[in-house]
């Protein structure tokens, strides 16, 4: 049975189509995960059976800011509860003109701008020297496009593109956004690194699905500042899209050959 794993940022706990069948509470040589394995099985698309398990980063009761989640917990707890395959979802801005609130993005690249993270799991280890060149895995964002090309207008998702990681939590400032735009990023969040590191150090085929809320700071009707209440607003719209694109690459068959 193949064993996905999901790693939902904000607003993706409550899952009317994924039911949850248990929930596993797990320590780590790193400390607690951000909250218990949520366990689902779906039907896959080929007639087999899929075990899903969902873990919300930020924990149950989103307590956790992004400079203070277990990064290592999470990540061996769902290698050892025996995941092959990881997703993950994010809310973004867009530094991006032409990435409008409401675009699903699946970025190809990243820039890391966090401090004080733990980075790695071999700190007290032989050093592990992985190879970043390519963040995501290639046929995991595969399986990702083709499911979102399935289910939303393709007008409103963006492949490719460099997601900015900032340490949060408070939001960028007009400059920094600027600064980004000039180092060639396209969307900014805070949550993707050491999340994606991690995962490639344990072998654990990691992609990024992101839901863009607003205009990155100084950008369009962001210029003076972020409305909040507009992005509440899309991200409640969004979220149904980001589910049914995370379902449907869970069940969709691998590509023969």
């Amino acid at each position: 049975m193949q064993t996905w794993g999901i790693l939902g940022g904000s607003g993706l706990d409550a899952w009317e189509a994924l039911p949850w069948l248990d929930e596993v509470h797990v320590t780590t040589p790193y400390g607690d995960p951000s909250a218990a394995l949520r366990v689902a099985r779906l039907e896959s698309g080929s007639g087999g059976s899929i075990k899903v398990i969902y873990l919300p980063r930020h924990g149950a009761d989103h307590r956790f800011a992004p400079h203070r989640i277990n990064y290592r917990a999470n990540l061996w707890a769902l290698k050892q509860a025996g995941v092959s395959r990881l997703l993950a979802s994010a809310t973004v801005g867009s530094i991006d003109k032409n990435i409008v609130p409401g675009t699903i993005c699946i970025p190809d690249q990243l820039i890391d701008y966090t401090w004080g993270r733990e980075q790695t799991f071999s700190e007290d280890a032989a050093v592990l020297h992985s190879d970043f060149t390519q963040p995501f895995n290639a046929a995991l964002r595969l399986k990702l496009i083709h499911a979102a090309g399935e289910e939303i207008d393709p007008a409103a998702l963006c492949v490719g593109g460099v997601y900015a990681c900032t340490q949060g939590p408070r939001l960028e400032t007009a400059a920094e956004i600027a600064k980004l735009a000039r180092d060639g990023c396209t969307v900014v969040g805070m949550t993707a690194m050491p999340e994606a590191a991690l995962a490639r150090e344990l072998a654990l085929p990691y992609a990024l699905l992101c839901l863009a809320v607003n205009p990155a700071a100084g950008v369009a009707e962001s210029a003076q500042a972020i409305d909040h209440d507009r992005l509440k607003a899309v991200m409640d719209q969004g979220i149904i899209k980001l589910k049914s694109i995370l379902l449907a690459t869970v069940q969709a068959p691998d590509p023969q050959g």
